[in-house]
């Protein structure tokens, strides 16, 4: 009786520490046509644009710039300054363009530089100006050393009626030569019919 309890009691912490049950929002593995598969992204430096053009390629998807009306500064430490400020404010700056036709997307791919732990705050205006219910949102990160950190999380919280795929996290200085790592990951976390 005890090695039985102590079975059940292992498998219910394997399962509820693997984050794949429905419950939670999270698929397995994400299937669509290319077609209503869509990468939209923000990148202030050019390494979360060059992730979701590998995206693109591997998936036939539709690519989609996440643009602020008012762009970051260009130098560094002004944009620095002010992302910090709007991410400790969770700020929604007005952006640029809408995606259009958003509801036939099936699957989003969602691409946002970590920025103080989070999504840079043009990521938190797209997410707002959606409905996700019934979509497949899957998350990827380029980072200077952070890896993913609250990114995933802070996406779940602003669209609660999405599921998630398993987000990827990309190092910024490595990713030119990340090409083939993006793919093998877009083949790990989707069945993409091109």
């Amino acid at each position: 009786m005890k090695m039985k309890t102590m079975a059940l009691m292992m498998a219910a912490s394997f399962f509820g520490a693997g984050g794949c049950s429905a419950e939670n929002g999270t698929v397995q593995k994400a299937s669509a046509d290319s077609s209503k598969v869509l990468i939209a992204y923000y990148s202030w430096s050019g390494n979360t644009r060059f992730a979701a053009e590998q995206i693109q390629k591997a998936t036939n998807g539709t690519l989609f710039e996440i643009r602020p009306r008012k762009a970051y500064p260009s130098d560094y430490s002004a944009c620095v300054d002010q992302a910090k400020k709007e991410c400790r404010e969770a700020f929604k700056p007005e952006l640029d363009s809408k995606v259009e036709d958003f509801a036939k997307y099936d699957v989003i791919f969602v691409g946002t530089p970590n920025w103080w732990s989070t999504m840079a705050p043009p990521v938190r205006s797209f997410l707002a100006d959606y409905d996700f219910s019934g979509k497949t949102v899957i998350p990827f990160v380029t980072h200077g050393g952070g890896g993913m950190a609250n990114c995933e999380r802070d996406m779940r919280r602003a669209c609660p009626k999405a599921a998630f795929g398993r987000g990827g996290a990309f190092s910024g200085s490595g990713i030119r030569n990340a090409g083939e790592k993006l793919a093998r990951w877009v083949n790990e976390v989707s069945d993409i019919k091109k």
